[in-house]
């Protein structure tokens, strides 16, 4: 199988590019956010063999363990962290403030490390390319919370029963539209911006959440 400069491969499958994007493109784009991320020198591994892609077990049943393989342990901008590397053709959301704190992954990863700091180095492929660094906290009740989801989650699966779980995911989510993100964050303005105050209704019972 081998690859032209319109994307295309031999075999049942085609590559396709999106826009102008051909593999020589990209192929260029990866070498200017590499060079880009190592002149920022925020990122600090002591022992890459050691410290990226680490395994991490966690026994949840009897017959089942959760298993989870984090990107990296490292430092951003000197502080300790659990570090998260992502690719994406359009910039991560960081306002309004705690967004990122929603992102299961990074609970999860949280979870089974029991690292509070997180961090998610983005690279973005635009035109001017970007690399972002984001971090945030995950509190030991959000732990706590998605430790109950997943034995919860195990014991449906045990039982034959598989239930959908939704959550934030980027660049695009639902949570930067939706009504109730001021009050997934515990932020009271946020929520009173989202307030509907209808004339003539009765204020202190009714208030509804705008879509």
């Amino acid at each position: 199988m081998r690859s032209s400069r319109t994307g295309q491969l031999t075999g049942t499958e085609g590559l396709e590019y999106s826009g102008n994007d051909t593999w020589d493109s990209t192929l260029q784009k990866g070498f200017q956010l590499l060079d880009r991320f190592a002149q920022d020198q925020r990122i600090e591994i002591s022992k890459p063999r050691r410290q990226q892609q680490v395994k991490f077990t966690r026994e949840i049943s009897a017959r089942n363990d959760f298993v989870a393989y984090v990107d990296a342990i490292g430092k951003l901008d000197g502080v300790p962290c659990l570090i998260e590397w992502k690719t994406t053709s359009q910039r991560y959301p960081d306002q309004p403030q705690g967004l990122l704190a929603l992102d299961p992954q990074l609970v999860c990863y949280s979870w089974i490390t029991g690292i509070s700091d997180v961090a998610e180095v983005v690279f973005v492929r635009k035109r001017l390319i970007e690399v972002q660094y984001l971090r945030t906290t995950i509190t030991e009740d959000q732990r706590q919370e998605f430790g109950a989801l997943v034995e919860d989650t195990v014991r449906q699966i045990e039982s034959g029963h598989f239930l959908p779980h939704s959550g934030i995911r980027f660049p695009q989510n639902p949570c930067m539209s939706c009504a109730y993100l001021g009050l997934c964050l515990g932020r009271d303005d946020l929520t009173d911006a989202r307030l509907l105050r209808r004339p003539g209704a009765f204020l202190d019972v009714f208030d509804e959440l705008a879509y």
